[in-house]
């Protein structure tokens, strides 16, 4: 059975091509992917995850507001104690990076990153989070 993961779009970005072709990549490579749109609320999101029964989420964030939005995200699903892996790309400083991973991002992907290294990167962190979650 092919992973399913979800791609959105939150905030106000309004610009996806970078998130169709990450789309299409994971698409390429076995993957069912979910894409939400743009311009698509935090709670939408979770919702959509939820519903899609999805395995992970991939967040495009060009707007800058990268940090709240995915701080916000992070804090529903933990509330709603849905434990899906979440990915983040887009234009990131590198800066932000390591904040990113301790709200608990999985990955982290940057412009140019090659779109064999994400379909690789997202394969393993949906493989490693179905071996947690057969441990617990």
């Amino acid at each position: 059975m092919p992973y399913r993961v979800l791609i959105a779009k939150p905030g106000l970005d309004g610009h996806d091509r970078g998130a169709k072709v990450i789309a299409r990549a994971l698409r390429d490579a076995g993957f069912e992917v979910v894409y939400t749109g743009l311009r698509r609320s935090v709670e939408s999101i979770v919702t959509a995850a939820i519903q899609e029964d999805v395995q992970l989420i991939g967040l495009s964030l060009l707007s800058g507001a990268h940090l709240p939005l995915t701080q916000k995200l992070m804090a529903k699903l933990n509330e709603g104690g849905v434990k899906i892996p979440v990915v983040v790309g887009g234009t990131i400083p590198e800066q932000d990076i390591p904040v990113l991973h301790q709200l608990g991002v999985r990955g982290v992907f940057l412009p140019n990153t090659p779109l064999k290294d994400v379909v690789q990167a997202v394969t393993a962190i949906v493989e490693k989070a179905q071996q947690e979650e057969a441990v617990r």
